[in-house]
């Protein structure tokens, strides 16, 4: 069955240029595909359309009438007084409706029931169990603890929240909806790697259909089943993740070019042909026809358009001498803030070439501690320096000192450089004519990133710190990103939640867990290969051994007794079951706990059922 289907569809902004041009797919239930493209090639545009937030100029948009679609793009306005657990409790408003006319019925009836309430209560009771009434806490508080939403971040007011977590909460918002088409734009942005593995379990353990754009390369690998690539307007398509996708694009890109040149070859040698013969055909009539002839047959070849590359950035750090063998030492470094303990007695030492990721859930202090080792927050402790390091720090939240000026001014200003430079500088990072006069507050994420990289890579430097280097830029700012770091010689300190990023780059990596941080010297794989280790040592509570049936005894007398030991039997059990919704409701906030405790109550279900099971048998 088709879920979305899209037939020509054009949209344009600007007469003339059109964002959107003839762009034609289909999206088949159940599926999850990327969309990729370089930033501003249409596809959140894209996305608009699809769920009637924006019109277009020409074409076809199908969406399955029959399912609830989702966006988590724009994050929908609430009222002011909303806490994060009132916009979690919204996916439910149906089912809260019931509960509200539920409790109504209850205050009444406490006076005296009537068969009339009675009934009544009983069909908002039935509706409320089959709309999953009695799930919501545990559906909710297992979406909060698998995107990290903490119990105190949830009673907080949402406009309260900084824009990653109002994402992140409207993420939960949405997943907690039920949707069957779920179009995701940048899901991974604002996540940290538990959560997003979280997601990427969910999203290959759903049922219904999903559309992202992201330009996370390892989530793209693990849940979509093919890709769509916008391209000057158009769609190209590839039936796999990823890995897939980059592999077939540079065989089709060989391929193409390979015709290309045959075609031209042969076009070539066509021509000087041609040329030939006219010239021999000056006194021979039939020669002239046939150099003609030939010339004909040309312009009726089917010419292959020469496969363009990537425009790409070139540019490399500038680098710095490095003398000695120890870049920095730590030694008892601690930060805390009031009764907060973010880490303490950190001891560690870096040497020259060595590439360290920084790992950690969201905040648990990744980048204070950046900012500790540059002298930006105070801590206690001892930072040691090499005597000839110099670092470049490019931080998470980029400011402008004057976000008024130009690029081309801050350029002039900042860098103390001649207007040639400031144009050479800029034009290497793609700001190129007219876009050098926009001002730096106009500019988005990526491309604010991309001129703090501008004006960091021509200092020289022997140590470089990166916080999330790769947010807001799309897929071709991260791969040049990536090749002007391999090129760098220094050391390379950086916190990431991007693992193609980190796989590629980290020979050590920190891990800021619980106030501490654990060293680990090896690359991202081996990072996690021990981490799985120790998880599948932590001693894991024995299920409880499930009784044996019994077979009855002859005679009548001994099945009686049978029947009776079994039904004490079914008594405590059920009691045992029982026990269970108390200590559920107490861990709600606890993930790990409520998960144990819904696998036990599940075990004592079994055994419940066995012996009823057995008790039947009895009976007969």
């Amino acid at each position: 069955m088709v879920d979305i289907q899209v037939t020509n569809l054009t949209k344009f902004f600007v007469i003339g240029e059109n964002l959107l041009q003839g762009l034609s797919f289909e999206i088949q239930e159940g599926e999850c595909v990327a969309i990729l493209g370089r930033n501003g090639c249409g596809k959140t545009t894209l996305f608009n359309i699809l769920t009637g937030q924006m019109d277009y100029d020409e074409g076809e948009v199908y969406v399955n009438p029959n399912k609830r679609l989702g966006l988590i793009s724009q994050i929908p306005k609430f009222p002011e007084t909303y806490t994060v657990e009132d916009v979690l409790r919204s996916a439910y408003g149906d089912i809260m409706a019931l509960q509200r006319k539920m409790e109504r019925l209850e205050r009444e009836m406490a006076h005296g029931a009537s068969d009339q309430l009675l009934k009544e209560y009983d069909d908002l009771s039935n509706r409320f169990q089959s709309g999953g009434g009695y799930e919501m806490d545990v559906e909710v508080d297992k979406i909060c603890n698998g995107l990290g939403i903490p119990a105190q971040m949830r009673e907080q007011f949402f406009l309260s929240l900084s824009g990653g977590e109002k994402t992140r909460v409207n993420l939960a918002r949405l997943l907690l909806e039920k949707t069957d088409i779920l179009l995701l734009d940048e899901p991974t942005n604002h996540l940290d790697l538990n959560s997003v593995e979280w997601l990427e379990q969910y999203i290959n353990a759903f049922k219904g259909t999903v559309l992202a754009i992201s330009h996370d390369r390892y989530f793209i690998d693990q849940v979509a089943d093919r890709v769509i690539e916008i391209v000057d307007g158009h769609g190209e398509f590839y039936s796999g993740n990823y890995s897939f996708y980059m592999d077939e694009k540079q065989a089709r890109f060989d391929l193409q070019m390979k015709q290309y040149q045959q075609e031209q070859a042969k076009l070539k040698q066509l021509g000087y042909t041609v040329e030939r013969m006219k010239g021999w055909g000056i006194n021979n009539r039939a020669l002239y026809r046939r150099a003609m002839s030939i010339q004909h047959r040309m312009e009726r070849i089917k010419k292959t358009e020469k496969p363009k590359t990537e425009r790409t950035m070139k540019a490399t750090f500038g680098e710095k001498e490095f003398s000695g063998d120890v870049v920095f030492k730590l030694k008892n470094l601690s930060k805390s803030f009031g009764e907060r303990t973010l880490f303490s007695d950190v001891n560690l030492n870096v040497e020259g070439g060595e590439r360290i990721a920084l790992l950690g859930d969201n905040g648990t202090g990744k980048s204070t501690f950046l900012k500790c080792l540059l002298g930006e927050e105070d801590c206690a402790g001892k930072i040691q320096f090499g005597p000839t390091v110099k670092w470049g720090y490019l931080p998470q939240i980029i400011h402008f000192a004057h976000p008024e000026r130009t690029l081309y001014d801050t350029m002039l200003y900042e860098k103390n450089c001649t207007p040639q430079t400031a144009r050479d500088r800029l034009g290497a990072f793609m700001f190129q004519g007219e876009d050098v006069f926009k001002t730096v507050g106009t500019l988005s994420g990526g491309e604010q990133s991309r001129l703090r990289l501008c004006m960091l890579m021509e200092e020289k430097i022997n140590l470089l710190i990166l916080d999330e280097p790769t947010n807001h830029l799309d897929i071709a700012s991260r791969e040049w990103i990536e090749a002007a770091i391999e090129e760098f010689e220094g050391v390379l300190l950086f916190v990431s939640h991007d693992r193609y990023f980190i796989e590629k780059f980290a020979e050590r990596i920190w891990l800021l867990e619980d106030g501490k941080i654990r060293d680990f010297p090896c690359g991202y794989q081996k990072y996690r290969s021990i981490l799985e280790h120790e998880a599948a040592a932590k001693p894991v509570a024995a299920p409880q051994p499930k009784p044996k049936k019994e077979k009855p005894k002859g005679g009548t007398k001994d099945v009686d007794k049978q029947i009776r030991r079994l039904e004490r039997e079914i008594e405590k059990q059920e009691a045992v079951v029982a026990e269970f919704d108390g200590k559920i409701e107490a861990a709600a906030s606890d993930y790990q706990e409520l998960t144990r405790l819904l696998q036990e109550k599940e075990e004592a279900e079994g055994l419940l059922l066995e012996l009823m099971e057995q008790w039947e048998a009895a009976q007969e």
